[in-house]
């Protein structure tokens, strides 16, 4: 994996920022006085995180000590392995401190939670100069868990502010070699790998031996950051008792455009089940008017007919929307 030294956090390259490939960045918030403080001792950072408290409420998911921070389905993935609360941020850090020294605690883990909302201050002097990107920074807080392989939509800077995560990545490419599970029926929003990676059964996913031989694994220190593509899958170990994230996210597209996921649902509602020459006729008006889509597509087409194939705007979005919703709601 790319690695970079001296990057200034105030003047992030573009490169790095767009990126198509993961970059790890050493010592990139070394300086942050929350970096410091947890290097100090995980005490003192989570008082460093009391400082700006304000009792805001979290949700945070709860595991037996049994899952060992394997936050997953139950075993017959009609439910999940842990309790979803909603609870105040201190009485997480109370139960992360509470458990420091137990070997074998219960695992507790904040997901993408937005810092400002949370801990309104802690980004005055934690905080990434990003340019013209314009990216929502959230909070993840934690013991030891491991979070399963999944992707993600949006572009994504992650910054080690406490303890040391282990990142597992493999490139969008690798789908069908990680045995992904529900899209419609998730812990969080995304598909998961069903791959247990500390102990993977390879007689049950005999192909997940093919994404190890293409994995790119990186182990981050406090201070350290990673830049992970969007759409890329990663795995998520956190490997000390106590563990604080800090990540940006953005997009590299217009507000107005929906999410692809969209177009996936609707794609395996209407396409998917098709006679396969149906399909294959159907992949083929795809790879026109979508994945090789050009300047040339629709030059044959006077400009003021083209319609729906000139580039998109926020109102043309609007109104293929308003026909899609229509044509749904029938």
């Amino acid at each position: 994996m790319r690695e970079m030294h001296g990057v200034d956090p105030q003047a992030i390259p573009p490169e790095i920022l767009l990126s198509t490939e993961p970059v790890v960045l050493r010592g990139l918030v070394s300086r942050w006085p929350m970096v410091k403080a947890a290097r100090e001792s995980a005490q003192a950072g989570i008082r460093y995180l009391r400082m700006f408290d304000q009792e805001a409420t979290v949700g945070a998911w709860f595991g037996a000590p049994e899952i060992e921070g394997r936050f997953f389905y139950s075993d017959d993935m009609r439910g999940f392995n842990f309790q979803p609360q909603r609870l105040k941020f201190s009485a997480v850090l109370d139960t992360l401190q509470a458990h420091l020294g137990n070997a074998r605690p219960p695992a507790v883990y904040v997901g993408s939670t937005t810092v400002d909302t949370c801990l309104p201050g802690l980004r005055a002097d934690n905080d990434l100069a990003l340019g013209a990107v314009q990216a929502l920074m959230s909070l993840w807080v934690g013991n030891r868990t491991r979070i399963a392989a999944h992707h993600d939509l949006p572009d994504n800077l992650a910054c080690v502010a406490a303890g040391r995560r282990r990142f597992t990545l493999f490139a969008p490419s690798e789908v069908g070699n990680l045995y992904v599970g529900p899209i419609d029926f998730t812990p969080a929003g995304q598909s998961i790998s069903l791959v247990d990676f500390a102990k993977p059964d390879l007689v049950k996913f005999p192909k997940f031996a093919d994404a190890l031989e293409h994995a790119q694994v990186v182990e981050l220190e406090a201070g350290d950051a990673i830049f992970l593509p969007s759409m890329w899958w990663h795995h998520v170990e956190a490997l000390d008792s106590f563990n604080v994230l800090v990540n940006y996210w953005w997009r590299q597209s217009p507000e107005y455009m929906d999410s692809p996921m969209s177009a996936l649902l609707l794609a395996m509602m209407t396409l998917r089940d098709l006679p396969a020459e149906q399909r294959k006729a159907w992949q083929g008006l795809f790879d026109h008017y979508v994945f090789a889509a050009d300047e040339h597509t629709a030059e044959h087409i006077p400009a003021a007919a083209r319609g729906a194939l000139l580039t998109l705007d926020s109102d043309a979005s609007r109104v293929l929307r308003a026909r899609l919703l229509k044509s749904l709601n029938r």
